[in-house]
């Protein structure tokens, strides 16, 4: 559906009428309004165009008479071609181009919270984002004060990034999760986001099955069906993926999982769970992709060690990044694997964008290398717990007898499961009139369910309060 950011100069000597023809007449002619666009309703339009309906009719009149416009009976007014006016010929199709496209578009709901969370005056309750306001100014001032004395050049760096910050994270992923990494196992991407869709493109063929976790971050993406994959969703339980219903699993298969503040249940695989999943798929020559986005993020305690750390056959590949405890503006995650495979994906990666940020490879060096990270963690680890539990507080006075949830132990998210059948999607459309962004659960998952993931990282303590109440008296509507 075309959108309008633009009005008429009601205080112009050019008739409104004709203000309108011109506007509509050069969106069309510079393309951005590809043939096919559905334009508003007339009631719409004005509306839009803060004018009288009978304006708009003139105007609509006009451009129909040049042959730029259509109008069907019932089916609304839609782009038909350029103006003999506009002294042009006739413009490509581009909706067939946009539609002959390999990746697939967002689902709608995902395409109006990814424009919303841009655009003021809502309080955002799912983001999986840090509020801007825990974002460490005063310790990247630091860092970047020390960066002229320690960056030699801002030049293109090889196929697997900066080697300082490969050096540091094989440093780190030792001591931190037990991961023996040699810098050549390892290759910085632009996210780890980058490093999903490098895997999809270059290391499975397509038809091929992707097997995760039921409810899963990844369901929400099109990453991997857009490579022609297919996902297959495992179910879960308090200990993570029940790993043994994964059936008839092929050469060409592959196993991606979130086994630490899983993404959006919030759930910890048990250690026990991990070693029985890991030699489940050892034994079944099932490669795993262990996406630990949020380890780092406890709160009581350390979590289990990654799935990595007790990899002796080279079967796991482990995705990183700093989006999640950083900013995601840095750009910088990494992929863990061996050698041949981060090899691979470092060409890949040179024929897309031909490396990460220069800029945000040496800024992390210098974080991770000057112990500052660490310090860093400890503080925002305690804001978040923080936040946590103003969340749940809220969710008690409000949802006690209307939904279950978890208790996370780190990451970002708690889990709502409403007690009753829910419209989830009619939910999500109400509770953005009362100016709330919320995550419906369906979009993580292969069947419907009604669930809604709480992200506490974003909204600050006192929306989220006020968001939970709201919530609650639009989901007992229903009850």
């Amino acid at each position: 559906m075309i959108e309008f950011e633009w009005k008429p100069d009601k205080t112009a000597k050019t008739p409104i009428y004709r203000q309108i023809v011109k506007y509509i007449s050069d969106k069309i002619a510079a393309g951005d309004w590809v043939i096919g666009s559905r334009l508003p309703s007339q009631r719409a339009m004005a509306l839009a165009f803060d004018v009288n309906r009978s304006t708009i009719v003139t105007a609509m009149e006009e451009l129909l008479s040049y042959g730029i416009l259509e109008s069907d009976f019932g089916g609304g007014t839609r782009v038909k071609s350029n103006s003999w006016s506009l002294l042009m010929s006739q413009p490509p199709d581009w909706n067939k181009y946009i539609s002959s496209g390999p990746f697939h578009a967002n689902l709608p709901t995902i395409q109006t919270i990814n424009k919303l969370e841009f655009e003021p005056g809502y309080i955002r309750i799912g983001t999986g984002e840090l509020a801007p306001e825990l974002y460490p100014n005063k310790l990247v001032t630091k860092i970047f004060r020390r960066m002229p004395e320690v960056v030699p050049h801002l030049g293109y760096l090889g196929p697997l990034g900066l080697p300082e910050l490969g050096r540091a994270l094989s440093e780190r992923l030792q001591l931190e999760q037990g991961i023996e990494a040699d810098p050549a196992n390892i290759m910085v991407a632009s996210g780890s986001l980058q490093g999903l869709q490098l895997i999809s493109v270059c290391m499975l063929k397509r038809g091929s099955r992707v097997y995760t976790e039921a409810p899963t971050y990844l369901k929400s993406l099109q990453i991997f069906q857009s490579a022609g994959m297919n996902l297959c969703g495992i179910p879960m339980d308090e200990e993570g993926i029940k790993y043994w219903n994964i059936k008839g699993a092929s050469i060409d298969s592959l196993l991606y999982t979130i086994p630490t503040h899983h993404n959006p249940t919030g759930l910890v695989m048990s250690e026990e769970r991990r070693k029985a999943l890991l030699s489940f798929c050892q034994k079944n020559c099932l490669p795993v992709l262990e996406d630990d986005a949020y380890g780092q993020l406890w709160f009581e305690e350390k979590p289990p060690k990654a799935i990595k750390a007790s990899d002796k056959t080279g079967s796991v590949i482990y995705l990183g990044t700093v989006s999640k405890t950083m900013a995601p503006g840095l750009r910088i995650g990494w992929v863990v694997g061996p050698e041949a495979v981060v090899q691979r994906l470092g060409d890949v990666k040179m024929q897309t964008d031909y490396g990460a940020s220069s800029v945000s490879q040496w800024m992390m060096t210098e974080l991770l290398t000057s112990g500052d990270y660490d310090i860093y963690l400890d503080d925002l680890r305690r804001e978040l717990k923080g936040r946590r539990d103003n969340a749940l507080a809220a969710l008690r006075r409000n949802f006690n007898d209307m939904a279950t949830w978890n208790r996370p132990s780190g990451g970002f998210y708690i889990w709502l499961r409403l007690n009753k059948k829910v419209p989830i999607d009619k939910v999500f459309h109400e509770a953005l009139q009362h100016g709330l962004l919320l995550n419906p659960g369906n979009i993580y998952d292969y069947i419907e369910n009604h669930a809604i993931r709480i992200s506490y990282a974003y909204a600050d303590p006192e929306d989220m309060t006020k968001a939970i109440e709201i919530l609650a008296s639009i989901v007992e509507k229903y009850d």
